[in-house]
């Protein structure tokens, strides 16, 4: 999952959303370094990401962009369900909502972002100023943060194909989205209750 699912699945603990968000940019011991309920964020994002690897329903999303991205399709279905979450009524009933969730996240972020990796630091000031939480809900932002990713691939270079798999292939993704989202709800929840109480 992308930004705004960690963000979403930190259930509205400040702690944890930093060790979500931060985990990706925070290698080895270095978890360590953190207070112990950033170091259960940083252990609760990386179990979302096995459980969502792993999930025949996202393995299925995938294969929409395999065909052109091969390795790639995981990071670019984490980018379009973070689309369908901004949009769905069930998780943010309105765009009210998501934008003073987007705008109490960044809040919590930058009380503590120079603590964060150096890494995050960097692209933090982008993510508050574009405002990438409140954004996903925007298709043309969803085909900017994939041509970004797509750049960034090391052995893929044009990034176009992907934003016509996602618009040619929209309501069967959407639907992958809403069945999967659920399920990865209750086990982020029961994952992160069992963190508190270890």
């Amino acid at each position: 999952m992308n930004f705004l699912a960690h963000a979403y699945l930190s259930f509205n603990k400040p702690e944890i959303l930093i060790g979500n968000l931060i985990s990706d940019f925070v290698k080895g011991k270095k978890q360590y370094d953190y207070q112990t309920e950033i170091q259960h964020g940083i252990k609760l994002h990386r179990a979302i990401d096995n459980f969502t690897d792993e999930h025949a329903i996202t393995k299925k999303a995938k294969e929409f962009f395999r065909p052109y991205y091969r390795l790639y399709s995981g990071p670019l279905v984490d980018i379009v369900f973070d689309h369908f979450l901004a949009n769905d009524p069930n998780y943010f009933p309105d765009k009210t909502t998501l934008k003073n969730f987007s705008q109490k996240n960044y809040q919590i972020i930058s009380a503590h972002i120079n603590t964060l990796p150096e890494n995050f630091q960097k692209i933090f000031p982008y993510m508050q100023s574009q405002d990438w939480l409140f954004n996903y809900q925007h298709k043309d932002f969803i085909k900017t943060s994939m041509n970004g990713l797509v750049k960034r691939a090391t052995f893929i270079s044009d990034p176009s194909m992907a934003n016509e798999v996602f618009l040619h292939n929209y309501s069967e993704i959407e639907i992958c989205f809403q069945h999967f989202f659920p399920e990865l709800k209750s086990f982020a929840s029961d994952t992160l209750t069992k963190l508190l109480n270890f």
